[in-house]
């Protein structure tokens, strides 16, 4: 496991499954305004709940509480490009877990895991501009707005600005996880 402040990145479980599928994938707007494409039911072998054989270029993590042990979310790297030693990070917290700051402590332990574990040299995160949280989760672990993608995202029913954000190895400080 993966260990920030407050939350641990482990391995995806069997009974992880029905709960991020009711709480994450079945809330139509929260999974439509996350995926970037339209929203569909998640089957029970989708890549995004995979807990057995993933595909190469992703690596998936279920985010637990570390005082209890309490599932509250996703965190993965995806678009792992070994050639170029680059990954994008997504996160997704269960409704009961959003706004108390675990975004910023599961970015970091991505971020270990990405230029530690991994070796690559540059992580990048995309977020609706809207997404405060996100933003401020990335910034707070030294990433730095690279751009925004004007109109870039369709999400039910209009179009979304999103925003680029990057940090590479050389300006992560690596505190935080272990």
């Amino acid at each position: 496991m993966l260990k920030g402040t407050r939350v641990g990145l482990r391995d995806r479980r069997e009974d992880d499954i029905p709960v991020l599928r009711a709480e994450l994938y079945n809330d139509v707007v929260n999974a439509a305004r996350a995926e970037g494409r339209p929203w569909r039911p998640v089957t029970a072998n989708d890549p995004q709940l995979a807990f057995d054989n993933p595909p190469e270029n992703l690596a998936s993590f279920s985010v637990v509480e570390l005082e209890g042990d309490t599932l509250i979310g996703t965190a993965n790297l995806w678009g792992i490009d070994t050639h170029n030693r680059n990954a994008h990070i997504g996160v997704g917290l269960l409704p009961a877990a959003r706004g108390k700051g675990y975004g910023t402590d599961v970015v970091a332990a991505l971020c270990y895991y990405g230029f530690a574990v991994r070796g690559l040299q540059r992580l990048q995160i995309e977020t609706l501009a809207d997404n405060e949280g996100m933003i401020r989760a990335a910034e707070r672990n030294g990433f730095v707005r690279e751009g925004v993608l004007r109109k870039s995202a369709w999400v039910l029913g209009e179009f979304m600005d999103e925003v680029v954000l990057g940090l590479l190895a050389g300006e992560w400080e690596g505190s935080g996880a272990a």
